[in-house]
């Protein structure tokens, strides 16, 4: 019997999704460790490291799943979920203690809705958007954004070349969040116009 192709799969019990599920189940512990830091001036040693291994578990499920040929679509759709869930709620928890302004949160979880409402205009309509490298990396600087946050010594308030710092990734990674936005708009409506296409959706 031939295998089949990998990244056709539908299959959800497979080593690099299972790592993806575990890592949506555990992402309140984080988010409780970041509300929790309040106390200790919005900066946490401990939530810096769970953080990062979050961060780890994510480049490794998607290591896993090519070096194994276990691409599924089931993953190609929790991996961005993933990223979201942990990202866009570990934002949430450091504006809830006053670390970080409402705004540039609420404009990355803006794109993130409105691109995630797109992908599914998109699927409705046949088309798939191939997903851009550029996106892994818009959640590498999202994910900077609150490590650097939550880095105690970044945090201290008579430093303001640190929290400067601090402030311009963040505000780098809205940035990057909304050209690839754009971006994604862009191939959206060139893949539509040849006819559709394959690939992973936005993200």
């Amino acid at each position: 019997m031939t295998a089949p192709a990998p990244g056709i799969g539908l299959g959800l019990a497979t080593p690099a999704n299972l790592i993806t599920l575990a890592r949506i189940g555990a992402s309140p512990v984080l988010f409780w460790l970041i509300l929790r830091a309040r106390d200790d001036g919005g900066a946490s040693w401990l939530a810096v490291a769970v953080a990062v291994v979050f961060a780890a578990s994510d480049a490794w499920d998607g290591h896993l799943a090519r070096n194994t040929g276990t691409v599924t679509r089931t993953g190609a759709f929790l991996d961005p979920l993933a990223d979201k869930v942990v990202v866009l709620g570990s934002m949430a928890s450091l504006a809830a203690i006053g670390r970080v302004s409402w705004v540039p949160v609420a404009l990355i979880a803006a794109r993130e809705a409105a691109m995630s409402g797109y992908r599914v205009r998109c699927a409705r309509r046949g088309v798939s958007v191939p997903a851009r490298r550029s996106a892994k990396w818009k959640v590498i600087l999202q994910g900077l954004a609150v490590i650097l946050t939550l880095v105690p010594p970044l945090a201290a308030e008579d430093s303001p070349a640190r929290e400067g710092f601090v402030l311009a990734v963040w505000w780098l990674a809205v940035a990057a969040t909304a050209v690839t936005g754009l971006l994604y708009l862009l191939d959206g409506r060139r893949t539509a116009a040849e006819g559709g296409g394959a690939g992973g959706g936005p993200r």
